[in-house]
Parts: C-alpha cells; structure tokens; sequence
C-alpha cells in the first residue's frame, strides 16, 4: 500500500526517493506559472518558497539591536559570548536532516560560515531536533536568539507571541522548500494528480500563503523576499550530494571539532 502524493520539507530525502524510482511523472499544467528550480524531471515540485531565518527574545534583544547580515550575527555573537552562554540555539545536525541541509548550505554559499559557527560554538549553543523546542526556548526567554530557524513556522508564531522577533538576513537568505510528488504505485492517481494541481494553482498558493508558508509562483500576492537576497535550493539531483555518507561523516566530525573548541574558549 502507497501513499498516493507524498510532501515534505527533507528536500534532499524527498529527491533521493524520487531519483530511486518511487515517484512517477506528471506534466502538471501549473509547471509554466513555476520557477525553473522548483521542478525536476516532472516529478518533484517545490510547493512553497520557505526562507531560512533568525528568532530573538524582545525583551533580550532590543529590535535594533538584532543583526542583519552574517558578518554582523558572527560578531555580535563573540562581542556578547559571555551573555550569551546557553542562550543560543540552533538544529542539531546530527539529529535533524533540514538542519544538516541548511548548514551545508550555508558552507556551499561563503566560506566564512565556519568562522560563524566557531562563534556559535563559543556560546555553549542549546541544539534542537526540531524547530518547536527553539521558537518555544526563545519565547520564555531561555535563549535569546535562534539561528537557521524555518521562517514559515516563525513566521506563523510571531503573529500570536508578541515575545519574539523574526529577521531574514540581508546577505543572503537560504530558501527551502517542501517537495511533493505522485508515487508511482498510488492507488488514486487521477485525485493526487488534481491536489498537486489545486496546491500549485495561484488558489491554493494563496491559501498556502495566509498561514505563512510563501508561495512558489510569483504571480501571488505575497510577503517575499528581494532577489538579490533569496538563495533558493534548487530541487534537483544536487541534493543526493547531501546524503553522501562520507560527506556526511565529514562535516559531523567537523561540528564536532568546532563544539568542542568552542566549549574551551
């Protein structure tokens, strides 16, 4: 037994399954009205557009105060490090595959994301499996700040918890999102073929949007982010790269390193 559309944030796990044969093709008619990097092969489609972002405390983190660009998050970071012992949070790599995918993401992007995380490191950070556990630690005032945050579920709780702040770096900004597609031995193709179609339609965009998951198409009106700022994952087979096990092993052993220096400074 088959689910017959399957969609989820692991953009890297969702290609792997599509790239192994699980996934079936499918000419939707909404393709034109998407961008390029959002599809691939007619399989796999990118439904949202989902920045990558920061949470602060309010009252920790005066508004004006809260950093705008990487360079300024690393050295705010080392001029409060003190302060800030404990009260840093951010996915745990080693436990969460989206926060692996964007870290690895943040590398591919700048070389200087090491020193950034060296800074992290040096704060004692508190890491996450999930996002819940962050936004609600940065709510209560148990951290101040929260890095590579996912903004659509930031986003969707700033709008009742008038106790945090949410802020999409201006340098860049990584752009995720949540990949679907048809299995190949769904049960009801015809009826995953349609709800593929409605969520891509400029309706259900438009629906997907008031509850804060961005929409892909451009032809929405919706909050959405400069050009030269987003930083889109392309869906495409670049992902596997990820699931690599010796990159993977690789870039664990190199968080590890980079904690444990932090811990000693």
């Amino acid at each position: 037994m088959s689910a017959d559309l399957v969609w989820s944030s692991a953009m890297d796990l969702q290609v792997k399954l599509i790239n192994d044969g699980f996934a079936q093709g499918y000419a939707s008619p909404e393709k034109p009205a998407l961008p390029p990097v959002s599809v691939w092969k007619n399989m796999g489609f990118g439904v949202t557009a989902e920045p990558i972002g920061i949470v602060y405390n309010k009252h920790l983190v005066p508004p004006a105060q809260v950093p705008r660009t990487h360079a300024a998050l690393e050295t705010w970071l080392r001029k409060n490090a003190r302060a800030l012992t404990g009260r840093v949070t951010t996915f745990d790599p080693a436990r969460s595959n989206v926060g692996y995918l964007y870290l690895s993401e943040d590398l591919a992007i700048t070389r200087d994301t090491r020193s950034l995380l060296e800074a992290i490191a040096a704060t004692e950070p508190v890491l996450s499996r999930t996002s819940e556990p962050m936004l609600r630690g940065v709510a209560e005032g148990r951290q101040a700040i929260a890095y590579n945050v996912i903004g659509s579920y930031a986003v969707e709780r700033a709008r009742t918890d008038p106790r945090i702040g949410v802020a999409f770096l201006q340098d860049y900004t990584i752009v995720t999102s949540r990949i679907a597609f048809i299995a190949r031995e769904a049960a009801h193709p015809a009826a995953a073929k349609l709800f593929l179609d409605f969520l891509l339609s400029r309706e259900g965009q438009s629906l997907l949007a008031k509850r804060s998951l961005w929409p892909v198409r451009t032809d929405v009106a919706a909050r959405r982010l400069p050009s030269s700022q987003a930083r889109p994952i392309r869906v495409g087979p670049q992902l596997l790269v990820n699931l690599d096990r010796v990159k993977r092993q690789r870039f664990l052993r190199d968080w590890t390193a980079i904690l444990a220096t932090g811990a000693q400074q």
